[in-house]
């Protein structure tokens, strides 16, 4: 009796080159961001320099940490809409309050109202199971609405930004940015959280299946309240940092980040469906989104086609990040 020996059929480049990325979902990004800088050096020779990266990293820091909220509640399954709003309350809360107080005074106060929201995000989305979409935007407009009365009280007093937030937000140091000493520790700490401790696998495992989750023991309304406060509490941190980058408060100061903070974790690798994604690969989304808006802006495009054309591209690179470690 003989046997017959069988050739395993050789498996396409294109799958093994797909199959690798699935492996590595970090490297199609890095390839990506990579790509758009070499486009834009391109297109204005001598623009990528230590300058600009240092420019770049300072706009992305505010970016990715929004993106960082976003991520841990989009893990759940959830989103966070109140970011905005609440980086912008407490930016402007701090700027008139420290006229008045000493700065470390006017910045708790300012956070008062940061960890107000988030409770009450987690409050309605973990007790009496409102869509995350629909509290987070409610709340994001309570606050906008809150923010213009308080205006009207502190019109008369003025405002100013405390020279250690511009130091923070603005400077660099051997051309460092500043901002990194605030950034770094709160990166690792999220990586460390999401990753290593057992708040961050409930987050993963209410995203992966809430209903396992809670026959297994998990207090749902426990760890998403918790979840919102944290969130409230790193966007009102990047409130304050944010206006020491642009020197100026207004009522819309972070609005503008508010959806290219989802777009950054999207583009990142989280699902918006929950128990999928990470912060190290949302902090590169928003490095991508920072270098995509300085690529738009040296096109000299008009503000509406360059949101159009910046909108599709989100949509095309989430599309295929997508694709690539759909097999994962």
């Amino acid at each position: 009796m003989s046997t017959t020996a069988i050739t395993p059929q050789p498996v396409p480049f294109g799958r093994r080159l797909k199959r690798f990325m699935a492996d590595r979902p970090l490297i199609p990004l890095i390839i990506l961001l990579v790509m758009l800088v070499v486009i834009l050096q391109i297109l204005r020779p001598g623009i990528v320099n230590e300058r600009w990266l240092a420019n770049t990293v300072k706009f992305a820091i505010p970016l990715a940490i929004l993106a960082g909220c976003q991520t841990m509640t989009m893990l759940t399954g959830g989103i966070d809409l109140s970011v905005g709003t609440v980086a912008t309350m407490s930016a402007f809360i701090m700027a008139t309050q420290v006229v008045n107080h000493d700065p470390a005074v006017a910045i708790l106060i300012a956070l008062v109202p940061a960890v107000l929201i988030g409770l009450v995000n987690g409050i309605g989305v973990g007790v009496f199971r409102v869509h995350p979409l629909i509290m987070t935007l409610g709340t994001s407009l309570i606050g906008t609405g809150c923010l213009q009365v308080y205006q009207r009280t502190v019109i008369a007093s003025g405002a100013k930004i405390p020279p250690f937030l511009a130091w923070l937000g603005t400077g660099l140091t051997y051309g460092i940015p500043n901002a990194l000493l605030l950034f770094v520790p709160v990166a690792v700490l999220i990586v460390f959280t999401l990753n290593r401790t057992g708040f961050g696998r409930l987050l993963y495992a209410v995203g992966d299946n809430e209903g396992a989750a809670r026959l297994s023991g998990v207090r749902y309304w426990q760890v998403i309240t918790a979840l919102y406060i944290i969130s409230s509490v790193l966007a009102g941190i990047t409130g304050l940092l944010y206006i020491g980058l642009i020197k100026a408060p207004s009522l819309s100061l972070a609005e503008p980040l508010v959806l290219p903070s989802v777009a950054a974790a999207v583009i990142g690798g989280t699902s918006i469906f929950g128990g999928r994604g990470g912060y190290t690969g949302t902090i590169i989304g928003a490095l991508i989104l920072t270098v995509l808006t300085t690529l738009l802006t040296i096109l000299q495009m008009p503000e509406g086609a360059r949101r159009i054309l910046f909108g599709l591209i989100v949509l095309f690179v989430t599309a295929a990040y997508l694709r690539i470690i759909e097999d994962r």
